[in-house]
């Protein structure tokens, strides 16, 4: 069978820099700030006070009551932000053959905060009076399993949890399950709302979260003063389907996805590869992968670029080992340093970065970038965004237990 082509034909997100994707794009373009004390719990007694929520949410502006009351905060991110995909999308879903239409939707945490208060309460009352409502909350794929519900989506109905890489896995397993032709029509993206007493003081002990008080140093990709990354919240949902499927209905194309990579370090629970080993083979799979594409031709990669050591560190040398010298070439920007890293979350809200980067022309800047380091030397597009000229651009992501991902993305000129 012939490889289908795959476009995306709606996006929608909730981030800690909009409640839409338009307004999550609109302050990435001008280099909005979405880190802030955290107000969702009291943090005095813990070491991490700062992270990136979404704000300005109510869910009863988009949920009944009841509804609001049963559904996790993570699952209420994916429904809100796949409304708005479908809505730009323009689908007539009474239409379309709806087994020909599927959901896949990661998140790497889950109900957490769910875990966490029935734990507690359950320690007081006794844990078979547990709420009912707790494990379908609780279980990270209730998110996929109730967007699929919302649409009657009945074809594939999926979740990657493949930690910080698991909106990318997203993205690309929707991409390939359209491509080799199980399915016209794929919902897809990646939600998390793990901003929890427990989540926080976990990463804090890791050291993995940045410990400072100063929102504006907190999370500096590819800077030398980079510690730790800052915890984010939120959603990225995109309508992906197939190209003639599109086109047939008069669709407005944002971008065509063209490539998809995924590896595994199969090295340490949390630390990279030295040099970014496994995330070098992903970039080279997912060129390949788009028949393969060179190396020159991108001139634009979303970084994961976590504002961790080892992270943006090895990620720029595993950049180096794929583009060579036309890495100082093409722009390296992290959209993270005003989302913060919204985990099971982040690849998706990334790779609608990434497509609205493509349509717009247009590269989003990485904040907060004073002071250079030798080992991060790419351009990492600093402080203000800028208009370019680009064909082909990479969302790279990356997750603890090796997990590496990265999706291709091409230009759409009709």
């Amino acid at each position: 069978m012939s490889k289908r082509r795959v476009v995306i034909t709606g996006v929608g997100a909730l981030t800690p820099i909009g409640n839409t994707a338009t307004e999550s794009w609109d302050a990435a373009r001008a280099g909005k700030l979405g880190i802030d004390t955290i107000t969702q719990f009291d943090a005095s007694a813990q070491k991490v006070k700062l992270a990136a929520e979404v704000k300005g949410f109510e869910p009863k502006d988009h949920f009944s009551a009841p509804e609001a009351k049963h559904k996790s905060r993570f699952t209420q991110f994916a429904i809100v932000s796949a409304r708005e995909a479908i809505a730009q999308s323009g689908l007539d879903l009474e239409a379309e053959d709806l087994t020909r239409a599927g959901v896949i939707v990661s998140s790497g945490i889950g109900g957490v905060r769910e875990t966490e208060t029935q734990q507690t309460s359950c320690l007081k009352r006794g844990f078979d009076r547990c709420s009912p409502f707790y494990i379908p909350m609780g279980i990270s794929n209730m998110a996929a399993g109730e967007v699929a519900i919302e649409f009657g989506f009945k074809g594939m109905c999926t979740c990657p949890v493949t930690a910080c890489a698991g909106g990318s896995n997203a993205v690309g397993d929707a991409f390939r399950h359209i491509r080799d032709g199980y399915a016209d029509i794929m919902l897809t993206g990646g939600t998390e709302a793990a901003i929890t007493p427990l989540s926080i003081g976990g990463f804090t002990t890791m050291r993995a979260l940045h410990v400072g008080d100063d929102p504006q140093a907190a999370s500096v990709p590819f800077d030398a003063r980079r510690s730790g990354f800052v915890m984010g919240e939120g959603a990225g949902m995109l309508v992906l389907e197939e190209l003639e499927h599109a086109q047939a209905r008069g669709a407005d194309i944002i971008a065509e996805v063209v490539g998809y990579g995924v590896t595994c370090d199969a090295y340490h629970i949390t630390a990279p590869a030295p040099d970014g080993e496994g995330g070098a083979r992903a970039m080279a799979q997912a060129l390949a992968d788009a028949g393969d594409v060179a190396p020159e031709a991108v001139g634009y990669i979303n970084a994961h670029g976590t504002s961790t050591p080892l992270n943006d560190k090895g990620e720029t040398a595993a950049i180096k080992t794929v583009f060579g010298e036309h890495a100082y070439d093409m722009a390296v920007s992290s959209t993270k340093s005003m989302t913060g890293h919204m985990l099971g979350a982040a690849g998706a809200v990334e790779a609608i970065f990434t497509a609205l980067s493509l349509r717009d022309q247009f590269l989003p800047p990485t904040i907060g970038y004073v002071e250079p380091d030798p080992a991060c030397d790419l351009d990492c597009v600093p402080n203000e965004g800028r208009a370019a000229d680009v064909e082909y651009a990479l969302s790279n992501s990356l997750g603890f237990g090796g997990h590496n991902a990265c999706v291709l993305l091409k230009a759409w000129k009709g």
